[in-house]
């Protein structure tokens, strides 16, 4: 098909932000392309914060084309956790007319090369980047996230992990040479001469599985790390998050078409209600990589049963933070204060565990008992949390009723230290809205079944007393070992205990965070800066993003000619 948008118009738009990629995964420093502010979007082709309301509004009590082919049926039941029903349709495909049509123009897709689908990834970012505005709105009715977070979050932060993504697989896939000259002395006979030449070559169809928290930040680094390798990519979006994937799923078809390329490469696998497509699409032979992000019971089974795939999950895992001492006091409790409430709790780094050992804690503030730290914690979250317009700006909308039932649950495990109460939120009245509960546990002697050695996703917090740093520790090490961790933070002035912190987390591959007091929460990572996970713990058999998330979608084919 006619290329509308030309290689070297790509590369002209897209190569120095590459470049530029390519040397920070090396450095690690701070950057981003994508702006954070609302205000930077308007102009230049991007839509306005008014344009962007309209455009997702637009989208609501209609039918979403996306021409794609095997379409039998039109399904769709998103409900936003801010309460109107969005009643969009979206088309229901036949599998048997859908896959073969993907794997259709994966030759030409192949025959680009790698710097090729790089840049056709990176316009289609950069299209998504101009609507960040309509795609905040859909992400904030489908997520419950605030605006504000499903702004920055589900917009450049997102966008962010994708073209990281597409950086790595670029780096990976040019690794090898394309050509070299082979040539072995053969002393007084003429020399063994051949060509080789090296080929990045896809696996097969991915299939991305989304999820209903963060549909756009965890979708993207599966997305665009299989389509930059060269695979197709099937989107099979949460039941409950459809519309964010969806509008990606249209924006990459148009710039496949558009630079020349088959927009069949992309397509979207929408569901019937109750129908489970993921386990069916999961174990057909078409399906050679499995990006999944969700629960530990369906993340097992995919890893147990889809063997034909090379399947990256991320499940849950027990984020726990210890407490052993502090040199800012004030600022602890005001960081661990917003890293509890940030979205509800609704995110797979947020701090579930407090260790604090009973006899309690040195700080610049004076020796604090175990109680005092809870009680004190427990008043920094309520003050926080006690204008209702900041609250309903932090906290967002519960996802869905089951987090609702755990929250309301967690108060009749132990001893509450902080209550939750209900919000109103003025703007959406059916919103559920709840600040977070914390509970005291004794920690001396765990037993297997202690709730709080099981991830309680949602707004829920323990407190959990032990006998020393020490205990703490061992339990630390216990907890990542046997339910895995995202993240692990902790609080120390003494050097030896630092020390001995980290080589838990190294020993358990646990990624640290040390003694953050000020605007950086251990519940927030930073693309092409930060991993987000580490692959070697039960929480995620892979990191977002290192060179072993992108290695493994491609393999290189060699062709030897005698010269």
């Amino acid at each position: 098909m006619a290329a509308e948008l030309t290689t070297s118009q790509l590369s002209e738009k897209h190569r120095p932000t590459l470049d530029q990629a390519l040397e920070v995964i090396r450095t690690r420093a701070y950057w981003s392309p994508h702006p954070e502010h609302p205000k930077a979007y308007g102009e230049n082709g991007s839509l306005s914060a008014a344009d962007g309301l309209a455009a997702f509004q637009a989208l609501q009590g209609s039918r979403f084309e996306l021409d794609q082919p095997g379409t039998d049926a039109w399904t769709g039941a998103e409900v936003s956790p801010y309460g109107p029903a969005l009643g969009i349709e979206y088309p229901h495909a036949d599998l048997d007319v859908l896959l073969p049509a993907m794997r259709a123009g994966m030759g030409a897709w192949r025959q680009a090369g790698p710097e090729t689908r790089a840049l056709v990834c990176m316009e289609i970012l950069a299209r998504i980047s101009a609507r960040t505005h309509e795609f905040a709105h859909a992400v904030m009715h489908t997520s419950g996230q605030a605006f504000m977070m499903a702004f920055q979050a589900g917009g450049p932060h997102a966008q962010d992990r994708g073209l990281e993504a597409v950086t790595y697989a670029y780096a990976e896939q040019v690794r090898t040479p394309g050509d070299a000259d082979w040539s072995k002395p053969q002393g007084k006979r003429d020399p063994l001469d051949l060509k080789k030449s090296f080929t990045a070559v896809p696996r097969g169809i991915a299939l991305l599985i989304g999820c209903n928290t963060f549909p756009t930040w965890n979708g993207y680094p599966g997305f665009f790390a299989s389509l930059a390798t060269g695979n197709p990519v099937l989107v099979k979006p949460h039941p409950r998050a459809v519309l964010p994937l969806a509008l990606t799923v249209r924006v990459a078809r148009e710039v496949l078409a558009e630079t020349g390329f088959d927009p069949n490469l992309v397509a979207l696998a929408a569901e019937q209600p109750g129908e489970g497509i993921a386990k069916t699409l999961a174990v057909r032979p078409e399906i050679k990589i499995i990006d999944y992000t969700g629960s530990t019971a369906f993340g097992d089974w995919l890893e147990a049963n889809a063997r034909q795939a090379q399947v990256y999950t991320e499940k849950a895992g027990v984020n726990t933070v210890v407490i052993d001492s502090t040199a800012d006091y004030k600022g602890m409790l005001s960081n661990l204060a917003f890293s509890l409430s940030l979205y509800s709790g609704q995110m797979c780094t947020t701090p579930q565990n407090l260790l604090i050992p009973r006899d309690g804690i040195t700080t610049d503030a004076g020796p604090k008992s175990y109680d005092e730290v809870v009680a004190d914690l427990a008043a920094s979250v309520d003050g926080l949390l006690g204008d209702d317009a900041r609250a309903n700006a932090l906290l967002g909308a519960l996802v869905n009723p089951d987090v609702k039932a755990r929250l309301e649950a967690a108060a009749g495990l132990g001893e509450v230290a902080l209550a939750s109460r209900e919000l109103t939120n003025p703007e959406f009245p059916d919103a559920v809205v709840r600040t977070p509960v914390m509970v005291k546990f004794d920690g001396s002697k765990p037993d297997a079944d202690a709730p709080y050695l099981s991830e309680c996703f949602g707004p829920v917090s323990f407190a959990v007393a032990v006998d020393s740093t020490a205990d703490a520790l061992e339990l630390l090490r216990r907890t990542v070992r046997e339910k895995g961790a995202m993240t692990v933070g902790a609080y120390t002035t003494s050097p030896d205990t630092e020390t001995a912190i980290e080589e838990v987390c190294l020993e358990e591959s646990a990624q640290l965070s040390l003694n953050l007091t000020g605007g950086v929460y251990v519940n927030q990572t930073a693309a092409f800066s930060d991993f987000h996970g580490s692959g070697g713990n039960p929480a995620a058999n892979a990191a977002l993003c290192d060179a072993a998330f992108v290695a493994n979608r491609f393999r290189v084919v060699e062709v030897r000619r005698q010269a």
